[in-house]
């Protein structure tokens, strides 16, 4: 069936099984560390990122996607030691979280650096290590799309295409032109997961009905930042409201490109979260889908069969 890169190997298709697709177990911006109240011994981090990680296969979830990307404090490493600990299939990525968040030694590279950079960490590993990344990640910066995250989009959209991994897209601001550059360099919507759909600040139901037309994925991908939590972040929404966003797609007969995540931070770093974890995908994502009546087919298309058509590596 194909084969997908986690950071401990490849594995087949068939051993996905329920799979978060846009999770991260420590995200921050750069210079989040002159913050001493967020300091906290890697220790800490992995015993949390463990446990959390084991209540989420303990109730049948076998794959994790970390989005954290390039300066964000991604870590191979550390998803390797929590990978090894829990059993779950650990997918890590390559990209860049949004244009404004890149470091300044990447601002002057042109495309073909960052497309190359983005290959290599598919093809041979990141950093130095044989740790492959399974997706790109990429995403629209504080006030919609710079010049900075068209670079980056289209440097993405080209590896994307050599290398046949999906694109996980921040935000779905000017969610068109994100997939009109995409397309432009050969990559098809199928391959692309328009994210943050129901982030608060942001929801727009037109929109998703426009993504999933032209046959790209739409991310309910916050699933358990609520607005009924404190403390309360810019992208909660009402969990009602999310999950009316979420059946007025089913209901359309867009089952096939909804992309479903919790986007939880283990542990933030410089920013504070509601108590949050990937496993309210389980324990409460699921069954208020239940309570309303959703197929368990649909269900299970939702957690195990989107996922795998997308994370299946395509032939180039």
């Amino acid at each position: 069936m194909g084969v997908i890169n986690t950071v401990l190997g490849p594995i087949p298709t068939e051993q996905l099984g329920i799979t978060a697709v846009h999770e991260h177990i420590n995200f921050g911006q750069n210079g989040w560390y002159l913050e001493s109240d967020f300091w906290t011994p890697i220790s800490e981090t992995i015993a949390r990122a463990e446990q959390q990680l084991a209540d989420y296969r303990a109730l049948g979830g076998r794959t994790y996607v970390d989005l954290t990307g390039i300066g964000n404090f991604r870590s191979v490493e550390l998803y390797r030691v929590i990978a090894r600990a829990t059993g779950i299939n650990f997918v890590a990525c390559t990209g860049f979280w949004t244009g404004m968040g890149t470091r300044p030694f990447f601002w002057d590279k042109p495309v073909e650096y960052l497309t190359d950079l983005f290959v290599k960490e598919i093809t041979v590993g990141i950093d130095d290590t044989a740790a492959k990344a399974g997706v790109i990640k990429v995403g629209v910066s504080h006030g919609g799309l710079s010049d900075m995250d068209k670079k980056i989009y289209t440097a993405a959209g080209r590896a994307a295409v050599a290398t046949g991994v999906p694109i996980l897209t921040h935000l779905s601001t000017d969610a068109m032109t994100q997939l009109d550059i995409l397309e432009a360099q050969g990559l098809s919507p199928e391959r692309v997961v328009i994210g943050h759909a129901d982030a608060g600040v942001d929801i727009d139901r037109k929109r998703d009905i426009a993504v999933a037309q032209r046959g790209a994925f739409v991310g309910i991908d916050n699933i358990g930042y609520e607005t009924e939590k404190t403390p309360r972040v810019p992208w909660a929404q009402a969990r009602k409201d999310r999950l009316r966003q979420l059946l007025d797609l089913l209901e359309a007969g867009y089952v096939k490109n909804v992309a479903v995540s919790a986007d939880a931070d283990v542990q933030p770093l410089g920013w504070k979260s509601p108590p949050h974890s990937v496993a309210e995908l389980l324990t409460r994502f699921a069954p208020d889908l239940r309570e309303e009546g959703v197929d368990e087919s649909m269900i299970d298309q939702l957690l195990v069969g989107n996922p795998a058509r997308l994370l299946t590596i395509q032939e180039a």
